[in-house]
């Protein structure tokens, strides 16, 4: 593995070593839709809708999560790429 692959590899694998992250991540996995709302994700992790935002913003930003702003909300949902990028990590 390159030095670059593994900077990279790195700030992947530390978007998702957080406990809060790997709920956030299996909790829009497990939905019927694929997606959730940051208003949903607040309960389930028991944290401020900041908070929750903020984990989401490390996971968007890792490209992990895509977000989509609906009306004062914003829905995130998985990049199967991205996922997939973690499980080669491991394999």
């Amino acid at each position: 593995m390159s030095r670059a692959d593994a900077e990279r590899s790195a700030s992947l694998l530390k978007a998702v070593a957080d406990p809060v992250r790997l709920r956030l991540v299996s909790a829009i996995r497990a939905t019927e839709a694929g997606e959730a709302c940051v208003c949903d994700l607040t309960d389930l992790v028991g944290l401020a809708q900041p908070t929750v935002s903020h984990h989401l913003k490390v996971l968007t930003d890792a490209g992990l999560l895509e977000r989509e702003r609906r009306g004062s909300w914003a829905w995130y949902r998985l990049v199967p790429e991205r996922l997939a990028e973690v499980r080669g990590i491991l394999a």
